[in-house]
């Protein structure tokens, strides 16, 4: 239940010694765009939204809220699906936002690291690198606004997974405040560190609930010389899978990202898009947007392009494909692909079935699950597309055109979304590849997490976690008595 007057008022006076008066925000016009989540589906309710500037300060209010029971909500850039960076409806949290905390600390290029406060935006990262002449390579749509403190949070994946790694893979050291206000930090740009436990993978994908990351130790790479695009036309997800190991076969290890578009999800963001055509001649029903790159010439990356969509022709896995001639193209192509997500957000009565499966699985789930789909629905619009080179496929069905968005998510959400993971999990896979758990999942957990990983994971909190003040009611389900 929400704060009485004398406690919400003694919660901002303490928090404002803090973090200055116009650090804490109470009226509702302020607070909207943080206790709200991206698609605008889940709205909560905050006592206070905090801002802090420093570690010290984020440790302070924690330190208060520790020893006054109040709960908090980390946030970042709120670019969540998953409704984990807003506060439930009860409205004695405490959301505290780090968007201040938003520098670049330092940049080695010689150790091939960046340190970054945890407020620092993506796309602020990666311009510091390039910047350094060097690499950050995670790449998400939503690189200008989600934070790197949520990008750790979540273990973002991204588009590039298939060759540098998911967020867990790109990080030396972080730094992160504890519930009750102690500083842990291991912000050392160390590859090598057997000392003990490695602490830092606690908080990576723990969604906020056992403690705030507050800055980072980020991998560098060097920059490729050269990059080449292809938007391709495939038989079917088989013929992209088996397309996928000609490209690991010819390229070397050269192939960065290998995503998968359906027919309806190209239709979608070109209507969306509205003054951007498709690359190819006529719809099809799938495709693949592949990209390569390395420290060799432009002329040989292409060649070895050729040389794989020839291969693919010969096999007929290849149907069509538009090989990018310019940068311009590449990031048309790129484009497309990246506002998938936001088209679907602005179109809405979107069902995100976000899951992952063994590679050698992957075409017969998306079958399996597009048949048992159009089953329960069959007038929904199949958006699917994603990651398929490391196994991610955003399974996304669409509300009917004349469907209203709120009801068809009413009726069909949970069945769809349950019918979808299940297939996933059957196939070996997992309910969750990047977006998390947060609220929307958490009960789901029960169904495809044994007791023994429940309790495990309820005891890492119960520890640095007691109170259970860290975001709660996200991540993980209740336990019964004594949970």
């Amino acid at each position: 239940m929400s704060l009485d007057s004398s406690t919400r008022d003694a919660t901002l006076r303490a928090l404002q010694a803090i973090v200055g008066d116009n650090a804490c925000l109470v009226a509702d016009a302020d607070t909207e765009s943080y206790v709200t989540d991206y698609r605008r589906i889940s709205r909560g309710k905050a006592s206070v939204v905090v801002l802090p500037s420093s570690t010290e300060q984020v440790a302070a209010v924690m330190a208060w809220c520790h020893t006054h029971d109040v709960p908090v909500v980390p946030q970042g850039g709120n670019t969540s699906l998953m409704g984990g960076a807003v506060p439930d409806t009860r409205g004695d949290a405490v959301v505290l936002n780090l968007s201040r905390m938003n520098r670049v600390l330092a940049i080695d290029t010689v150790n091939d690291t960046l340190t970054v406060q945890a407020g620092v935006t993506l796309a602020a990262a990666r311009a510091a690198a390039e910047e350094g002449g060097r690499l950050f390579p995670l790449r998400i749509g939503s690189e200008g606004s989600c934070q790197i403190g949520g990008n750790l949070s979540t273990n973002a994946g991204g588009t590039a997974v298939l060759r540098y790694g998911n967020m867990r893979d790109l990080v030396l050291g972080i730094e992160a405040v504890l519930p009750d206000g102690r500083i842990y930090s291991s912000l050392r740009g160390l590859r090598k560190d057997n000392t003990g436990y490695d602490l830092k993978h606690l908080f990576i994908g723990a969604e906020g609930t056992l403690g705030i990351i507050t800055a980072a130790v980020l991998k560098l790479m060097p920059q490729p010389r050269a990059s080449a695009v292809a938007f391709v036309a495939v038989a079917s997800p088989d013929a992209a899978v088996r397309l996928l190991g000609e490209a690991k076969r010819l390229s070397g290890g050269a192939v960065t990202a290998f995503e998968l578009i359906s027919g309806p999800a190209l239709d979608l963001v070109l209507d969306y898009l509205g003054n951007v055509a498709s690359p190819l001649a006529q719809r099809h029903d799938w495709m693949v947007l592949i990209e390569l790159s390395s420290g060799a010439d432009a002329a040989s990356l292409e060649a070895t392009l050729l040389e794989i969509l020839e291969s693919g022709y010969e096999q007929q896995l290849v149907q069509d494909a538009a090989i990018a001639a310019s940068v311009a193209d590449a990031q048309t192509f790129w484009r497309i692909r990246e506002e998938i997500s936001d088209a679907q957000t602005r179109t809405g009565g979107s069902i995100k079935c976000d899951v992952s499966v063994p590679l050698s699985r992957i075409a017969d789930f998306v079958d399996e699950a597009s048949r048992r789909v159009l089953e329960l629905v069959p007038d929904a619009r199949m958006v699917i597309y994603g990651h398929m080179g490391d196994g991610n496929v955003h399974f996304n069905p669409l509300r009917p055109k004349d469907a209203d968005a709120k009801a068809f998510l009413a009726q069909w959400y949970k069945p769809v979304s349950d019918l979808v993971d299940g297939l996933a999990h059957g196939e070996g896979g997992s309910i969750s590849a990047e977006h998390g758990i947060g609220a929307v999942k958490r009960d789901d957990l029960r169904r495809y997490k044994s007791q023994v990983e429940l309790e495990l994971m309820w005891q890492v909190k119960r520890a640095l976690d007691p109170k259970n003040l860290m975001n709660p009611g996200r991540v993980l389900p209740a336990m019964g008595e004594g949970g």
